[in-house]
């Protein structure tokens, strides 16, 4: 993987750097155990002081950071023999949005998530994580099967949105999105959205009518992109920043105002930083989560949902 290091997160880089490092010699040695908690208490310490400071734009480019975990990696660490369907029966197969069934605590699941690439030609061949309307019809087709087959479903989102090109609009994206959030809204299973990166528009509520929402602690949610905003309010794309934080996108806002259910923690420098660990917390969080739903019927899964999200957006006057 390319190292890439954002300007704010260097100290932590380094010192994040030196706990591998000084864990590999304490695997042999035992003698550097003492140090490597040190080392590891002050890194942590670290890094809750640069990140308790952190701007909205600044966490939307952590949410956007090209190493760190997409869906695929979290599928190897999380779920059991994971196997992938391709396609949507109507066009094509699109590589932005995989999925498939898996075992998840002995459980059979469908898993459904944006994918990114990490080298130029995966990011090409992924679209960026943008999904044309044969990736979302994929989507689709997979909840119907789930609903089917009365298995869970789990999703990961992380897209910058759904793909607006010429060719897409053609072949009918607001439909395809459309179909996603009716197929989610009357499914009779758990459904369970994680999101992982930034999520994005359309693209990104494709995969989000869920059960329960959860978002990692760097993670961004948003109708529109902050460039996207800047352009439109100030004819100015370089306004980002100041669009990120007037649009209240950030895992903190966005569980004020009810739009997710839980914060996830991030390891100390954020999740690209330990993968592992990233993983692990996710992974407490969805048995929770499981565990509560399939407490309910069928018709309750349905109904849970649809008072969740007639919930959004409610005020006192």
């Amino acid at each position: 993987m390319a190292a890439f290091v954002l300007p704010f997160e260097k100290p932590i880089v380094d010192l994040v750097s030196r706990v591998r490092e000084l864990r590999l010699l304490a695997e042999s040695d035992p003698k550097f155990e003492h140090e490597l908690r040190r080392l590891e208490e002050k890194t942590g310490r670290l890094a809750r002081e640069v990140f308790a400071t952190l701007t909205p734009w600044q966490k939307v480019q952590l949410s956007r950071h090209p190493n760190r975990p997409y869906t695929l990696d979290y599928v190897g660490q999380l779920f059991e023999d994971f196997q992938e369907l391709h396609g949507d029966r109507r066009y094509g197969d699109d590589a932005a949005i995989v999925g498939g069934l898996a075992r998840y605590r002995g459980r059979s699941v469908v898993v459904i998530g944006h994918q990114k690439g990490r080298t130029t030609k995966e990011k090409v061949a992924r679209n960026f994580g943008q999904a044309h309307p044969e990736g979302n019809r994929k989507a689709c087709r997979l909840y119907e099967l789930a609903d089917r087959f009365g298995l869970p479903i789990f999703t990961f989102i992380d897209t910058p949105g759904a793909y607006p090109g010429i060719g897409a609009e053609e072949r009918g994206q607001s439909e395809a999105i459309g179909a996603c959030l009716f197929a989610m809204s009357k499914a009779q299973v758990p459904i369970i959205a994680t999101i992982i990166g930034e999520g994005g528009s359309g693209g990104a509520l494709a995969l989000g009518v869920a059960n329960r929402v959860h978002v990692l602690e760097y993670g961004t949610y948003s109708v529109i992109s902050p460039e996207g905003c800047a352009s439109i309010l100030w004819k100015d794309g370089a306004k980002s920043n100041i669009a990120a934080a007037a649009m209240r996108m950030t895992a903190p806002d966005l569980l004020q105002f009810k739009i997710v259910d839980s914060i996830i923690e991030e390891p100390p420098g954020a999740a690209h930083q330990d993968p592992l660990a990233a993983a692990r917390n996710i992974d407490v969080v969805l048995q929770a989560s499981l565990r509560e739903l399939l407490a309910m019927t069928p018709e309750e899964l349905a109904d849970d949902r649809y008072k969740r999200f007639r919930s959004l957006g409610a005020y006192v006057a």
